[in-house]
């Protein structure tokens, strides 16, 4: 297993939250994600970048605000999810997550919201819904993803929550291990069955957004991007033992309704429970 952090041995009166950002090359985007972590109102909190040597300007808008970074690295990575890890091996917070450079948090508010879930000592990881946005104006909402909540049964069906809005306790992490770089696109993906799909993970859905999320992202960027997702996102349900090809197929079809707001209370054509 890859054990990418060490146990944490000190607990802390308060929850603290760490924040991993990768970015490469986004001097346009990078300042809003910035700002949506200086608004945040819970502390404390630790903001982790990791950047990939960028060379539009992007390094130079970091250091100038070097000081309310936790920790800002500079240097080649081998993708993204490389990054993350890179990240997690230097957050020391109670709990995880991460806001990537194209994205923003939903209010001020958010990560209160989120740490308020996590009063509950069982509970070790938190989600919420998901807005994709346009990326030339962070105001129009272009597809709605309402999560729902938790089921095993349902990641058998090819659901999983919305990652950017997924905060794990460190020792998810510690346990599981991070990010297995073989998959370029659906790391994510897999690291979600890894360990959501284990039931050894007390999950918490909060049922509100979280994350806005600019569209064109990795996954979806072209034709050849989506079919090499589906077919990473299948190697991880082969890896992890979950799902299999009608869950792809159920996967894909359940975004639909994400486009059209309020015709399902999940984002599911049906509910794949019934067909278990």
């Amino acid at each position: 297993m890859n054990k990418c952090l060490e146990k944490s041995v000190a607990a802390k009166k308060s929850i603290e939250i760490s924040v991993i950002t990768a970015v490469y090359n986004r001097a346009k985007s990078l300042p809003r994600a910035l700002e949506s972590i200086a608004e945040q109102q819970h502390y404390p909190l630790q903001h982790i970048v990791i950047d990939g040597a960028s060379t539009d300007g992007t390094l130079d808008i970091l250091k100038a605000r070097r000081s309310t970074l936790y920790a800002l690295v500079s240097e080649p990575d081998r993708g993204v999810y490389d990054a993350l890890n890179k990240g997690l091996s230097i957050a020391s917070g109670d709990v995880v997550g991460f806001l990537h450079s194209d994205d923003v948090f939903a209010h001020p508010q958010t990560l209160q919201h989120v740490a308020s879930a996590f009063d509950d000592e069982s509970v070790d990881a938190v989600y919420g819904d998901l807005q994709y946005v346009a990326a030339h104006d962070p105001t129009r909402v272009i597809r709605n993803w309402r999560a729902g909540s938790f089921s095993i049964d349902k990641l058998r069906w090819g659901w999983m929550p919305p990652h950017p809005t997924l905060f794990m306790r460190r020792r998810v992490y510690e346990q599981f291990g991070c990010f297995d770089t073989t998959f370029k696109i659906a790391a994510d993906y897999d690291h979600i069955l890894r360990s959501l799909g284990s039931d050894k993970v007390r999950v918490a859905y909060l049922p509100e957004v979280l994350i806005k999320m600019s569209l064109g992202g990795l996954s979806n960027r072209s034709i050849q991007q989506v079919l090499k997702k589906s077919s990473e996102d299948l190697k991880a349900m082969r890896k992890n033992g979950i799902g299999g090809t009608g869950a792809l197929i159920w996967k894909n079809l359940s975004k639909i309704p994400q486009f059209f707001p309020g015709k399902t209370r999940s984002g599911y054509l049906r509910n794949p429970e019934n067909y278990s």
